[in-house]
């Protein structure tokens, strides 16, 4: 019997996944490892980093794995509502961590933070979702919400809305951010109308727009970093 058909109890210590993430970091680990270590335990005839394999196989990536449905999720042998359940906890965990980050410091400071919370909130919504940050005068994230959805775009989008959240919400500044469900970033003519609609009104009543940022499927644009704000 090979290792990796052994339980990962008897596997040498060096090698097993969690004591290779105590030992080594998590980075060290690939997709199967990590995704080992919640599944826990294999099922008969293959251990857990298999089982792990198998099922990233058949999902495609980790990505689209965690994306799953319950009901498609629980089709996997071995994987339950319990994992999903511990799926979907991992990644708001994830969320929350990168937002404690920007309301704890500048969030134009660390523009990188920012992507990655928009990316984890947006990127994968089958529908556009248009999403605010208010920040207070030092750049920190006071609230953020998902305003609107459906087509983004200076007809549909209540720039109106958004100024008076703006206000309710005391913000010297903001972050908007829409997603397109089709993958690619690139805005279109009428995002970067609305891109200037928005910075005009917020302007007027003294609120600084600080980025738009796209999400695409493996790409985010930001307004800011190409000079259109």
């Amino acid at each position: 019997m090979t290792m990796q058909h052994l339980p990962i109890c008897d596997w040498p210590q060096a090698e097993r996944p969690r004591e290779k993430l105590l030992n080594q970091g998590p980075e060290t680990l690939g997709d199967a490892e990590l995704l080992a270590i919640f599944l826990r335990t294999g099922i008969p005839g293959k251990s857990a980093i298999e089982m792990a394999r198998d099922v990233l196989l058949e999902a495609g990536s980790l990505r689209q794995l965690l994306n799953m449905s319950p009901v498609d999720l629980c089709k996997f042998k071995g994987i339950g509502t319990a994992k999903y359940v511990q799926f979907q906890a991992g990644l708001e965990l994830g969320r929350r961590y990168l937002m404690e980050q920007m309301q704890k410091g500048d969030a134009i400071s660390s523009p990188q933070v920012s992507r990655d919370y928009l990316t984890l909130q947006l990127r994968d919504k089958p529908y556009e979702a248009f999403f605010i940050m208010y920040l207070d005068a030092k750049h920190r994230v006071i609230h953020h919400e998902e305003l609107f959805r459906g087509t983004i775009d200076s007809a549909t989008v209540p720039v109106r809305e958004v100024v008076k959240e703006s206000l309710k919400h005391n913000a010297a500044a903001i972050i908007v951010a829409h997603n397109h469900p089709s993958g690619v970033a690139e805005p279109s003519v009428a995002d970067k109308k609305l891109t200037q609609t928005l910075s005009l009104a917020l302007g007027m009543v003294g609120i600084k727009l600080l980025d738009h940022f796209v999400v695409g499927d493996a790409q985010v644009v930001s307004f800011a970093e190409r000079g259109e704000l």
